[in-house]
């Protein structure tokens, strides 16, 4: 019986349309390593069914002959099948409330689940993602936002001629546009009074490469963080200011005499809090395209924003991009997740209540958690690729045998959250959040 992987439709949203296996892919896995594919089918999907049958996959809405599952997203509890592995995007690994129910699922039904968030090299590095097509998308909704916001405000500029991403043609389309408004910015300038748009990253990873890859669309000059007070004095109007903030921009060591050291803060995050505050004065937009969780400072906090309107600066934000997306995580005014349809909020600092759009109080809060959708055909395309040489190692692996006699490589070893329904050594933590004493 030949090896096979079966590749599921993604249920949890309607603006999902991405996929992990590409027809290309399809055809590279039928034709050239002796793998057979079921695919279900999908009229959402980036790619048709007929591609798909077209490239050798066999068409079906079961996968129970499939060596292995995959997808993208979370899979609703009612659609799991016992003794099964899968492989998808799992968002538990922090204990996340709202995928609990699914990880205790999977252990009642004696699954396996591999999570391609944590197929990582020795260096802890991720080898599949969609990281860079999060920070493509979040940057050009944001500047989306952006323009939105401003124009609500009063101010014309060639920014709220802008869409979302999801509502170009394709990713060149979207830079197309971004270069066009830019290229106005630059001959026509900006409202007098409105400069210096600053727009600060917080990261510099897969995320903030996506990026500064839209930003590299308009006319930016890169700033120090240290150099932000001094834009006040004689600001461009023809001009985006850029700026990075790495961790020793982010916090400071609570001991007053310590000193900043970058692996002791990912050791011991404790033993710092959050020093960003001094910062938000001169942004115009932030993105957060920083991991985070529980065990290190937030980024901004509520009490950062009213501390912020209530200074003797008047603010500038207008636009908080949380590519992060954790629920009063990083960025603590980020109450709820969002989606491409009604992609941002405003937090009105003074209530604590938010309102759908761009107009109140507070700063446009984007939160869209599944950005990389709104890019479907190019992330799909990008993503398979990194998992082609990974797929047929797990289509061909025997998931029968114990845990610690598996044959797979290190990398998608260290992936196993759980194994025939138990919790793998790695991820035996989080039976605390499964069954909390």
């Amino acid at each position: 019986m030949r090896p096979s992987i079966g590749v599921r439709r993604e249920t949890k949203s309607p603006w999902e349309r991405r996929c992990p296996v590409t027809p290309a892919l399809v055809r590279h896995l039928v034709a050239s390593v002796d793998v057979d594919v079921f695919v279900q089918p999908s009229a959402r999907r980036v790619f048709s069914d007929s591609e798909y049958t077209r490239a050798g996959a066999t068409l079906t809405t079961s996968l129970d002959e499939a060596n292995i599952v995959v997808g993208v997203k979370e899979i609703p509890v009612d659609l799991l099948k016992p003794d099964t592995t899968y492989l998808f995007f799992s968002h538990v690994i922090k204990g996340q409330p709202a995928n609990m129910a699914m990880l205790g699922r999977l252990m009642d039904l004696g699954c396996t689940l591999i999570d391609y968030e944590k197929i990582v090299d020795e260096e802890g590095r991720r080898l599949v993602f969609f990281g860079r097509f999060a920070g493509l998308a979040g940057m050009i909704d944001s500047l989306w936002a952006l323009g939105q916001r401003l124009a609500d405000e009063g101010f014309r500029t060639p920014l709220s001629g802008l869409e979302q991403a999801h509502q170009y043609e394709n990713l060149e389309a979207a830079k197309a546009a971004i270069r066009a408004a830019g290229e106005r910015i630059a001959s026509e300038g900006l409202p007098e009074t409105l400069p210096p748009l600053v727009i600060g990253i917080a990261g510099y990873g897969n995320v903030a490469r996506g990026a500064r890859e839209i930003l590299a669309e308009l006319p930016t000059r890169e700033i120090e963080p240290v150099d932000l007070p001094s834009l006040e004095t004689e600001p461009s109007g023809s001009c985006f200011y850029q700026t990075t903030f790495k961790e020793e921009h982010i916090v400071v060591p609570r001991e007053p005499t310590g000193c900043f050291e970058l692996q002791d803060y990912y050791k011991n995050p404790e033993r710092y809090r959050s020093d960003f505050a001094r910062h938000l004065p001169w942004l115009t937009v932030l993105m957060n395209c920083n991991y985070w969780d529980e065990n290190y400072p937030r980024l901004v906090t509520i009490e950062d924003l009213e501390n912020l309107r209530r200074g003797p600066h008047k603010s500038r934000l207008r636009v908080i991009g949380d590519l992060g997306c954790d629920v009063g995580g990083a960025i603590q005014c980020t109450v709820k997740c969002t989606e491409p349809g009604d992609p941002v909020y405003v937090y009105d600092i003074d209530t604590g209540e938010i309102a759908s759009g761009v107009s109140g109080n507070g700063p446009v809060i984007l939160a869209v958690d599944i950005l990389p959708s709104e890019l479907p055909f190019e992330a799909s395309e990008e993503f398979a690729k990194a998992l082609a040489p990974i797929l047929p190692v797990l289509a061909r692996a025997d998931f029968s045998l114990p845990f610690d006699e598996l044959e797979i490589p290190a990398e998608i070893g260290r992936a196993v959250i759980v194994h025939k329904g138990e919790l793998t050594p790695n991820f035996a933590y989080l039976k605390k959040y499964l069954r909390p004493d």
